[in-house]
């Protein structure tokens, strides 16, 4: 073989490796119902329970907020973010989650709100929260 063949071989080699690392990191979209029946990633649209509590007492432990979401299928799951609780956190209409269950919650490691925004009446303020590292 020549060597320009072989060079394009390792290239090809390569982008197909790439490509199957992005697409395995990539989490999808689903339920509660789907996150208790996987142990991988998974993103879950739903909107904050206002009727029921959120709990963060920063003076407890600063990197514990914890709050309820039904989903869009009306499945209701206790959601713990290991962060601060976001900056207009209770204003947000939607929130997409990040994560996956552990026992009966569901553990976040990311919340993307979307919020009303404060100056115009239709367009969506969309805020990101990431969690501290920690182990699950």
């Amino acid at each position: 073989m020549k060597k320009s063949s072989i060079f394009g071989l390792v290239v090809i080699a390569i982008a197909i490796a790439v490509i199957v690392v992005v697409y395995a990191g990539a989490s999808t979209y689903g339920s509660f119902k789907d996150a208790k029946q996987t142990e991988s990633m998974l993103r879950v649209v739903g909107q904050l329970d206002k009727q029921k509590e959120l709990y963060y007492d920063a003076a407890k432990d600063a990197n514990y907020f914890s709050f309820y979401v039904k989903d869009k299928k009306g499945e209701e799951c206790k959601v713990v973010f290991r962060g601060t609780e976001p900056q207009d956190f209770q204003k947000s209409e939607q929130i997409v989650l990040t994560g996956q269950m552990v026992g009966d919650e569901f553990h976040a490691s990311e919340i993307l709100m979307k919020c009303p925004s404060k100056y115009t009446k239709d367009k969506i303020d969309v805020t990101d929260a990431k969690a501290k590292s920690a182990t699950i």
